[in-house]
């Protein structure tokens, strides 16, 4: 019996010890060997599942043998020349393995160098130009003849050169910031895999993996051993439709089959600070946006209670139904929380839908320290979690969780005959599919799936209390700083800090109006600034009546104490002269 590890390659590079196929697994782990490394001698390990000792033969020729690259050559065979091979010559081609690996191989280094230079600081966070200079320097036209794969390689490396670092430990940008390696390799094998997640047939390991995060997130939420429902969604804005959905056919299940015509006019309430995907929710499922009604919102961006109380009874006065409130769990601007208590209190006693929007602070949920920001969602209907925010788990991976088990599938399943049959040899309640409004799903929980059990629960704890360390870091260094004004009094509850810089040739004007006019000015003009140099990002956002300020949000679990001094000194140096 061989050894289960790999052997020598001698039979595919010029040693006569081999006489496989190329098409078995063990040639093609012992090309990947050749390619990767210790990586080939797992792939191995995972493919050699006890394939008997005769093996078909294969002739073995000198390590100058041609490499198959449509030319004569001396290439040595694991260096095929790709200015002369096209897709069609890569696997599922016939020999097209160590082509392929060669091929894969050059794409791997591409990206892992990416990878690398994403931490390195001296490197610039962006290469930015501005749309025309891009599409006049590259010719991205579609073409009617291929290209060969030696253009190919450069087309990956040109995307990725002008492609933002947000990995970076400087880029504060967006919600979403960070790369983990984890995540990383997960999102590799996902599309490797190349599958859906409409049934068990298709997808069985990840159907399984699905359910069992499902019901883990549940439990952390406080729904008894996690009873209830859930899938994943392309992002927050669809997990809030399909919250809104849900409570709109829980109220009025005729809706599913007759349509709004059946139901009296509905109102929808949440806070003014919310996620503009409610009011766009409601456009989609013929709801209307103007039957969203907007809720006060106090000085730190937490919704009033009693002023939502107030404005359904209003809703009622006026012949409409109220069936869904949203309230949110860190605002995307100010980071806010609103009361879910007292909003469930409300909820309760109006028998209306309580939705909490999780998607920027339920994460929170797994800081012992932080959670109780979140006090209350428990006893919420439903919930948005999008774990590619504050766990860095890569685009995209949304969550919308539900309590009443079995809700959303009523809601959403026609049974299509030619994907769920009812007389599958299996259980059929791992058929998923129907839950969704997609027919195609992409595998969205591998990746928070692998992260959650390379990290385990208090591996994201650690990351997500850092993250509001560093941000309460940032409040202290700055409250009382001289050019620096907060846009709201105390300290941030997420990791959201707002504020305003005041160039020193606005810092002591007079004249309100004048000052108010030029400081609108001020943000936009250094983050131009920012991205011209490469240096760092962060956001920028007017606010009701408050002007352009900076929205500093910290998720990248790469930036430390020194990134935001960075951050406070290159911001000053970018604007001194405005």
């Amino acid at each position: 019996m061989t050894s289960p590890g790999f052997r020598s390659l001698g039979g595919l590079y010029g040693a006569d010890d081999s006489n496989e196929s190329p098409s078995t697994p063990r040639a093609w782990c012992q090309a990947a060997q050749k390619f990767t490394g210790d990586l080939g001698s797992k792939l191995y390990a995972l493919l050699n599942v006890g394939e008997s000792e005769k093996i078909a033969s294969q002739t073995t020729k000198g390590s100058t043998e041609n490499c198959g690259c449509n030319k004569p050559c001396n290439c040595s065979r694991g260096n095929p020349d790709f200015s002369y091979l096209y897709s069609t010559d890569l696997l599922p081609a016939s020999d097209g393995d160590l082509r392929t690996m060669a091929f894969l191989k050059e794409v791997v280094d591409i990206m892992l160098e990416y990878t690398v230079k994403s931490f390195d600081r001296s490197t610039k966070v962006i290469d930015f130009h501005y749309p025309n200079e891009l599409l006049q320097t590259n010719n991205w036209d579609l073409s009617d003849e291929p290209e060969t794969l030696d253009g190919i390689l450069l087309y990956c490396r040109e995307t990725l050169k002008y492609a933002i670092k947000t990995g970076h430990p400087r880029y504060f940008n967006q919600l979403s910031t960070g790369l983990d390696m984890v995540g990383l390799a997960a999102d590799w094998l996902t599309s490797t895999a190349n599958t859906n997640m409409f049934t068990y047939e298709v997808a069985p390991v990840f159907v399984l993996l699905e359910y069992v995060t499902l019901k883990k997130m549940r439990e952390i939420i406080g729904w008894p051993n996690g009873v209830g429902d859930g899938i994943f969604s392309p992002g927050g804005a669809i997990s809030n439709m399909y919250a809104m959905l849900v409570a709109r056919f829980k109220m009025f299940p005729e809706v599913k089959e007759r349509g709004m015509s059946s139901v009296p006019r509905l109102a929808a309430f949440t806070s003014e600070h919310s996620h503009f995907s409610i009011k766009k929710g409601a456009a989609a499922l013929g709801i209307g946006t103007e039957s969203v009604v907007c809720i006060k919102a106090d000085e730190r961006g937490k919704l009033i209670p009693s002023d939502l109380e107030k404005r359904i009874v209003e809703a009622k006065q006026k012949g409409l139904v109220p069936f869904f409130v949203s309230a949110t769990a860190g605002t995307t601007v100010y980071g806010a929380f609103d009361p879910l208590h007292a909003i469930a209190d409300i909820c309760k006693r109006h028998n209306v839908w309580m939705h909490v929007d999780g998607a920027w602070g339920g994460s929170l949920l797994m800081s012992r320290k932080h959670r109780w920001k979140l006090d209350g969602v428990e006893r919420a209907n439903s919930v948005t979690w999008n774990p590619h925010k504050m766990m860095s788990v890569p685009l995209q991976c949304s969550a919308l969780l539900v309590r009443e088990e079995g809700l959303i599938q009523n809601c959403n399943q026609l049974q299509a005959c030619y994907l769920f049959q009812q007389d599958k040899h299996y259980d059929m309640a791992y058929d998923t599919g129907d839950k969704a409004l997609q027919c195609g799903r992409h595998v969205d929980v591998f990746k928070l799936w692998l992260m959650w059990r390379a990290k385990g629960t208090i591996g994201f704890e650690a990351q997500i209390d850092k993250c509001l360390e560093l941000s309460e870091y940032l409040y202290n260094k700055i409250k009382d700083r001289e050019g620096y004004e907060m846009v709201f009094h105390g300290k941030p509850q997420h990791t959201n800090v707002c504020f305003w810089y005041l160039p020193p040739g606005i810092r002591y004007l007079e004249d309100k109006d004048e000052k108010r006019r030029r400081l609108h000015k001020v943000a936009p003009v250094i983050k131009a600034r920012m991205m011209e140099y490469g240096t760092t990002m962060v956001s920028y956002q007017p606010q009701g009546n408050n002007v352009n300020f900076f929205r500093m949000v910290i998720s990248n679990p790469a930036a430390t104490f020194e990134d935001i001094d960075f951050l406070i000194e290159e911001i000053e140096r970018l604007g001194q002269d405005l």
